[in-house]
Formats: C-alpha cells, sequence, structure tokens
C-alpha cells in the first residue's frame, strides 16, 4: 500500500507515469534516469520540483560534497523518495489523529 501511495506521489509530482506495480528498485532507477534528464535538459524544472517536493537543500548539498564521483542522480532520487515517505506518513498519523476526535470538538 505504501508503495502504491508513494508512486501515485512521485508521478503527480514529476508529473511522469511509472507503473504503479514496480520494485523499489526499478522505482529508483527509473527515477533516477528522469532526473538525468532533467538535469540535461531542464535544470531549472528540478529545481523547482526539488522546491515544491521540499527536498532540504541543506542535506543535498552536504550529501552531494560527501559523495563525488557518485552518480548525484541517484543521490536526489533518494531524497526525493525519503521525502515523500514522510510526507505519507505525515498525512497517515494526522488522518489517524483526525479519527480519533469528535466532530463536537473538530473546528
Amino acid at each position: 500500500m505504501e508503495e502504491q501511495a508513494l508512486i501515485q506521489s512521485i508521478n503527480k509530482e514529476l508529473a511522469i507515469a511509472l507503473p504503479e506495480q514496480i520494485s523499489f528498485a526499478v522505482l529508483r532507477q527509473q527515477l533516477k534516469e528522469e532526473i538525468t534528464h532533467l538535469i540535461q535538459k531542464d535544470f531549472q524544472k528540478l529545481v523547482s520540483i526539488l522546491y515544491r517536493i521540499d527536498v532540504n537543500e541543506r542535506k543535498l548539498k552536504y550529501l552531494l560534497q560527501e559523495n563525488v564521483g557518485e552518480d548525484a542522480a541517484f543521490i536526489i532520487a533518494d531524497l526525493i523518495i525519503e521525502r515523500q515517505l514522510e510526507k505519507i506518513k505525515s498525512r497517515r498519523q494526522h488522518s489517524q489523529r483526525d479519527d480519533t476526535i469528535s466532530d463536537e470538538e473538530k473546528w
């Protein structure tokens, strides 16, 4: 269930169409390929996406500096996946909390 929510979220945020039934490794690889394309063809769009998704800029810069020689697209893909999973977890926690509040206590 979480994998499907993750893929749907990534598809929406990046305006791409990844299959909803893929392994984590395939998701990571296809996301890396999309990011590589954006780095080469439309870097400003990538920056905009990272801003909209709310990827931590300091963390990204740190990881890129600490992992010189590694594929930057994989680093970015991992950060996007991490951030989207955080959002999914947060939404679930808030929806569970909302379910425990009575209608009278809700605004």
